[in-house]
């Protein structure tokens, strides 16, 4: 862990950066549809999807959700039977997250506050280990690829989905306007708050490539690491094993 990590375009103390992603979180628990329609133009919904089936739950298995406070991901597993366990390292998400399960007559999922970095549950318990957007907002990210290494039974399967940084030439250039000049002022006339959504795209651009965060995950003690991009890279779904 260095002096310093990436807060968007400022580096800052780790601690500093903890604290301040819990506020951005905090601020936006309540309009995280909103937040994602913004980053994504409505397209989040279809990757979710798609990340969803790449899991591939299936009933009796132990699945723990990290960083998925608000539920959508746990939503579109909870039909497999596995058992969820929805944690986020900040509790206004996770209030969201349990208002619109009881709303949705979603029973069953375990919600609880865990920090990524350092995880309350016992080694080799889950058979997989999800988590959709929230790696960049990670302190440490190595450590936490260890703990979601150590937490997974041998044969378990980690999966992740996170925005990155699209190859198509052309796109790129569109996306980064869009993402600098639109969405912050999308978050100040929709949300109030242009801040957050501002860091929330300074932290795409901050986040390894999908080359380097597959050497990340292998570095944490994956194995038959893999990459399957979206539009280009823009979003990224990375995976591997655990043997």
């Amino acid at each position: 862990m260095t002096d310093t990590v990436s807060f968007g375009y400022e580096d800052v103390a780790p601690a500093e950066k903890t604290a301040r992603v819990g506020e951005v979180f905090r601020s936006v628990a309540g309009r995280y549809d909103l937040m994602n329609d913004a980053m994504s133009a409505g397209l989040h919904r279809v990757w979710k999807d798609v990340f969803v089936r790449r899991v591939k739950p299936r009933a009796g298995e132990h699945i723990l959700d990290m960083a998925g406070g608000t539920g959508d991901i746990a939503f579109r597993m909870a039909p497999s039977g596995a058992s969820i366990t929805v944690a986020d390292i900040n509790p206004a998400m996770l209030e969201v997250g349990m208002e619109r399960a009881a709303k949705r007559g979603i029973d069953g999922l375990v919600w609880t506050e865990a920090n990524a970095e350092t995880l309350q549950f016992p080694d080799r318990f889950f058979d997989a280990y999800t988590i959709a957007f929230g790696i960049r907002n990670v302190t440490d990210i190595p450590k936490a690829l260890k703990e979601a290494h150590r937490a997974l039974k041998r044969g378990g399967r980690f999966y992740c989905l996170e925005f990155s940084t699209t190859l198509w030439p052309g796109f790129a250039e569109v996306y980064d306007a869009y993402s600098h000049r639109v969405v912050p002022k999308l978050g100040k006339a929709l949300a109030g708050d242009a801040d957050s959504y501002k860091y929330l795209v300074e932290s795409i651009r901050r986040f390894p490539d999908m080359a380097r965060f597959e050497q990340m995950i292998g570095e944490a003690g994956f194995v038959r690491t893999k990459v399957e991009p979206m539009l280009g890279g823009l979003v990224a779904i990375h995976s591997g094993w655990k043997i």
